[in-house]
């Protein structure tokens, strides 16, 4: 049997139940976690252009654009709020594939739920297959035939798995839909042309969720795709993609993102932030890192979200001199603090022999750092929100309004935890209803309960 019907098989079969009974907290989670990235995304230029060209492109339609009150169609909302909840690097992600699914899966999974009026639980359902299917494809890959550590190149496949469980197709329809989305997705750019620099391109996922509704819908309509493309030995490690399905979830084995920047950084601003005294001068801050995370550009005074999203020097700095929340998002004005601009002009940068090895597993960093009473130094193997370490339920919440206060009134904020919290056990007419600004709203409130998600209140 080909790889693809394999993984369709167990797409359009495995029992939504069966997913809840191991993962529903941890699906919670994720949601929660990308709804306020996509908050703190909102006002973007990125996400602002991908909002006028999904309205411009795929005109107006049935589907909501999140907290805009603007609607559109499956694929223009999907791409749109992909867009937002990427926007500006705070959204989850996984090791094994060196990439973030939620932002490309989460997004299509609501849009097709909206569109088909599916339930909560059949959404929670579709959700984890989504990530199944996309982080098996990423993290079966031999490391030697990586192109490129964009989550672009798979997160479609997980895009397609979701859509498809969705509309309800059978394991032939799945498959064609997997192959579609797996020939038609973005290639993003290889390791020869470009560094991650920034640009508005980013990662490719918005594409990708392009290329995965798309390939559903095609599917469900008779389109055909290569079967076989998952089946070349070389490229994708058998074992690895379709072994042990319905066995255990990689969404458990997804770690969050407390601070607004690449992951590669986030091992640095840990030991920064543990290391740091209050009203001391900065002599010396240097920084080891893995020889991968020299791809980055680096910039020491970046004009842009996406430059700087990809800057050890320029989020360090804002970590030593303003803490933890200046990162939970970073603010325009930080683009041109002086204060940052100096220290970030200081901050030394090396790869260290001792982490060449360790990407993708790990992202560890070494920080020496001289406040004027001598170097001290930290390492940090895994990262705050990392499976070995990770947010607490408190945290998680309190990422979230953080990130969200900018365009989320606290009372908005708790409509969207209560709903996120109640999905397993209702309809999704109330998580869609919370995505929408109160003032547009059309039906009742809905009720506060006690739960995990309300557990700083």
């Amino acid at each position: 049997m080909h790889a693809i019907n394999e993984l369709a098989e167990f797409v359009s079969s495995f029992p939504a139940e069966k997913v809840l009974a191991d993962g529903q907290e941890t699906i919670s989670v994720l949601i929660l976690d990308l709804l306020g990235a996509a908050a703190a995304g909102i006002d973007s230029p990125l996400a602002k252009s991908a909002r006028t060209a999904a309205l411009e492109s795929y005109g107006e339609g049935e589907i909501d654009i999140w907290l805009t009150g603007m609607r559109t169609s499956v694929v223009g909302a999907a791409m749109s709020n992909s867009a937002a909840a990427s926007a500006l690097d705070i959204d989850d992600g996984h090791r094994g594939a060196g990439g973030h699914p939620g932002a490309g899966i989460i997004p299509t999974a609501l849009a097709v739920a909206q569109a088909v009026g599916a339930s909560g639980p059949e959404v929670m359902g579709a959700i984890a297959l989504g990530y199944e299917i996309g982080l098996r494809v990423a993290s079966c890959r031999p490391v030697q035939t990586i192109e490129m550590y964009s989550s672009g190149r798979w997160v479609n496949f997980g895009a397609a798995a979701a859509a498809s469980r969705l509309l309800g197709l059978n394991a032939d329809q799945t498959a064609h839909a997997l192959a579609i989305a797996g020939c038609e997705g973005p290639i993003v750019f290889l390791n020869a042309a470009s560094k991650f620099d920034g640009s508005s391109i980013k990662e490719g996922i918005p594409p990708a969720v392009v290329a995965g509704i798309t390939a559903a819908y095609r599917a469900q309509a008779g389109a055909k795709g290569p079967i076989e493309l998952l089946d070349d030995a070389d490229r994708f490690t058998r074992n690895s993609l379709t072994g042990n399905l319905g066995s255990s979830w990689e969404v458990q084995q997804c770690y969050l993102k407390p601070y607004a920047c690449c992951r590669y950084i986030h091992g640095a601003i840990d030991a920064i932030l543990s290391m740091r005294k209050a009203g001391q001068p900065i002599l010396k801050l240097r920084i080891e890192t893995f020889p991968h995370a020299m791809r980055l550009a680096n910039e020491r005074a970046p004009s842009t979200f996406e430059g700087g999203q990809y800057s050890f020097y320029f989020n360090c700095a804002i970590a030593a001199l303003h803490g933890r929340a200046a990162l939970q998002p970073v603010q325009p004005e930080h683009f041109r603090d002086p204060e940052i601009l100096e220290l970030a002009a200081r901050i030394e940068l090396e790869p260290s022999p001792e982490f060449t090895n360790a990407f993708p597993a790990l992202t560890p960093a070494r920080v020496i750092l001289d406040q004027g009473d001598g170097p001290e130094e930290m390492v940090v193997l895994y990262p705050l929100g990392d499976v070995a370490n990770p947010l607490s339920s408190h945290q998680i919440v309190e990422k979230f309004k953080n990130i969200a206060r900018g365009s989320v009134t606290a009372q908005w904020q708790d409509d969207i935890v209560t709903a996120v919290a109640s999905l397993h056990n209702a309809g999704s007419s109330a998580l869609f209803a919370s995505l929408t600004p109160p003032e547009t709203r059309h039906s009742e409130p809905v009720r506060r309960i006690s739960n995990w998600a309300l557990a700083d209140e």
